[in-house]
Order: structure tokens, then C-alpha cells, then sequence
């Protein structure tokens, strides 16, 4: 899908509040470990290959989910090690290996198959995940990631890391916390040999569980400005949010009382009101069970009325304004803000899934 530049909706990222974010990341954890950015589903709709760019000099690599994100990154340059957090399709070994892309590999399985697609994998590196208790991809025992050492040995392959997944770093309770990573300590202990790269800090175990000793940070959704916990737990120190929201009135009228709006004809008003619409939908990824919610105009909070639909929506205003007059969806605007976190706590969701869903056809410009 293509960006729309023409319509005036555009979101609005603040690499320098991305730059921050890292800098007070790396005094939290101090000189080691290695910081690497996580720019997977376009940098959490940031946009990867800005992103990535503007913070190649501050950190030390970068995660992705699949091959083609990495591949999008060495098509733009961007030199630093790369790794695929998931499995990738074995036929397509080839393509990582001659880009110095490091894989995931996700169990002996999966190595066997990789064995059997190319004779040279000299350049290739792996990083064997564990399941520790996220249930999603790895090994779940010694045995299995040390017969997963001994096949990338016998074919001259780089086994140059394992890792790890929490599931709970972002509660209240570290219960399941300490568990996983008891299990992974104890996996790691008895490997046949220790590799380059030992990690399991995502950003939430950054946060909020300091005390453990790794070789990489896995920084995701907080280099963006975001909790992780939601509201759950508090941030030990104070992040920027990288992202803002910005439209406009497109029509402005007055209804009276009885008329109806939208879809369904769901919104009924009890009075005379003027109704402004704004140029978003749910193709946007601005979902339909925002209705009810609010934007801000001239520093105000404005009711979303009526059902969201495809490309617009309706917003309920205090009195007339012109068109063109800017709207907020995310972000401050006079005293009142808006955040990712207040939209994701009206959609019972979380603050990641927000800003994942705003579709390529925001255009997206930096600053």
C-alpha cells in the first residue's frame, strides 16, 4: 500500500525522541551490554529504514522478524549485524548467508532441513533460540541445542548466539519471570560451548530486572517512547513519545436534533450540533470500535460519533470551525494530550498494537 502525502493526515516521527530513548537506555544499563534496535514491523509503524539510519551509530545491530525486513534494511545500507527472530523458510539460507544476516534457529528440525539446501555455509551465523516458557520457537532442553551445535560444526556453520524470550518481564509479578530464566541459565550452562552472543533482555527486563549479566539488550517498543507494561508498572526513568497523529477538518456542518450519523445510523443528536469530518478510517488502521473516543481540537477533547468508517469519520465540536483546521488524534495539543496508551486502554488492547496497525497509507515525515 502506498502513502497518501496529499492528504493531509500525516504521522509525524521525532527521531531525535528515538536517539534519547537509546541514550537513557544505555546510562540505565551502563557500557555492556550491546544495544540492539529492534525495528521489526517497520520499526512498530515508525518507519525501519529511517529509524534505522537515524540510530546506526548508537547501537550495535538490529533485530527484525523475517527475511525480507533484513534484506529491506541491506538494501538501504544499513551494515551493522541483522537478526531474524524468527525462523525463516530453509530454501532461502542462501540469500541470508551472502547478506551477513544472522538466522534463528528454531530447532534441530529445522537445521536438518538447512543442512540438506547448500554445501557452503561458512559465512552463515545462528543464533539458536530457547524456549524458556514463551511456547512460540526453540529448544527446550540442553541436549537438543548442543546436537543443534555439533551438525553446525560438522558443516563449518557459525554458531554465534542463543537466546531467549520472557513472557512476563512487564508485570507485577516475576514469578513466571524467574522461571524462564532459570530454565535458560541452566540451558546455557550446559552447552557444549559457551557462543559470542548469550541475550534474553527484551526491553521490559531492561527496565524493570537490571541485575542480569548479557551480551545483548534487545530494544524494542520503549527506543519509541512507549511502556511496555502499559500502565502496569512505572518507568524507572522518563522516555519521549516518537510518534504524533496529525489531521484536519475536511467538512464542517450543523445537525439538528433527531438527525442521525454514520453507518448504522447509530449516533442520534439530542440537540442542534456542529459536526466536523476528518480524513481517517479504519483502512488507516484507526479501528471502528473507536466511536466514542475523542481527538482534540483547538486544545479541546472532540467525541468520535458515529461509526468510524473506510477513510473518514465524525467528530462532534463545541462550535463552527474552518476547514483545514488541524486535528490531533495522537498527541499534545494546548494543555491536553493524547497518547498510545490512552487509545489502547479504550480498545482493550495494548500501546504496540496501536501504532502497528496505522496502516502504510499514513505518510509518515521526520524530524
Amino acid at each position: 500500500m502506498k502513502s497518501s502525502p496529499h492528504r493531509h493526515t500525516p504521522a509525524v516521527i521525532d527521531l531525535a525522541a528515538i536517539q534519547n530513548n537509546i541514550k537513557k537506555f544505555r546510562k540505565h544499563i551502563g557500557t555492556h551490554p550491546e544495544i540492539w534496535g529492534v525495528v521489526k514491523a517497520n520499526a512498530y509503524g515508525h518507519g525501519s529504514i529511517p529509524v534505522s539510519q537515524a540510530i546506526h551509530d548508537l547501537v550495535d545491530g538490529f533485530c527484525v522478524s523475517n527475511l525480507d525486513e533484513a534484506i529491506e534494511l541491506r538494501n538501504h545500507l544499513i551494515t551493522k549485524p541483522i537478526l531474524v527472530l524468527s525462523g525463516i523458510v530453509p530454501d532461502n539460507v542462501d540469500i541470508a548467508a551472502s547478506l551477513n544476516i544472522t538466522l534463528t534457529a528454531p530447532s534441530l528440525e529445522w537445521l536438518q532441513l538447512i543442512v540438506k539446501e547448500k554445501a557452503d555455509f561458512s559465512t552463515l551465523k545462528l543464533h539458536i533460540a530457547v524456549d524458556s516458557g514463551m511456547g512460540r520457537i526453540g529448544v527446550r532442553d540442553a541436549k537438543e541445542a548442543n546436537d543443534m551445535i555439533a551438525l553446525a560444526d560438522k558443516y563449518h556453520i557459525q554458531f554465534d548466539g542463543v537466546f531467549t524470550h520472557f513472557a512476563t518481564a512487564d508485570e507485577a509479578d516475576d514469578t513466571k519471570f524467574n522461571e524462564q530464566k532459570m530454565k535458560f541459565d541452566k540451558i546455557v550452562s550446559n552447552l557444549s560451548r559457551r557462543p559470542h552472543y548469550v541475550h534474553s533482555t527484551n526491553t521490559a527486563s531492561a527496565l524493570w530486572h537490571t541485575n542480569q549479566v548479557q551480551d545483548i539488550e534487545r530494544l524494542g517498543v520503549s527506543m519509541y517512547g512507549l511502556n511496555p507494561s502499559g500502565t502496569t508498572l512505572e518507568l524507572p526513568f522518563e522516555l519521549e513519545a516518537a510518534f504524533s497523529l496529525k489531521s484536519e477538518l475536511t467538512h464542517i456542518k450543523e445537525i439538528h436534533a433527531g438527525d442521525t450519523l454514520g453507518y448504522g445510523a447509530t449516533y442520534r443528536a439530542t440537540e442542534n450540533t456542529w459536526i466536523g469530518t476528518v480524513s481517517i478510517g479504519y483502512a488507516d488502521g484507526w479501528t471502528r470500535d473507536m466511536q466514542g473516543f475523542h481527538v482534540l481540537v483547538d486544545g479541546k477533547f472532540c467525541e468520535i460519533v458515529g461509526r468510524v468508517s473506510m477513510d473518514q469519520m465524525m467528530i462532534k465540536l463545541d462550535k463552527s470551525y474552518s476547514i483545514g483546521t488541524p486535528v490531533t488524534l495522537i498527541g499534545r495539543d494546548g494543555d491536553n494530550e493524547i497518547t498510545a496508551q490512552d487509545i489502547a486502554a479504550w480498545r482493550k488492547t495494548i500501546n504496540y498494537e496501536v501504532l502497528c496497525l496505522l496502516s502504510d497509507r499514513i505518510h509518515r515525515v521526520y524530524k
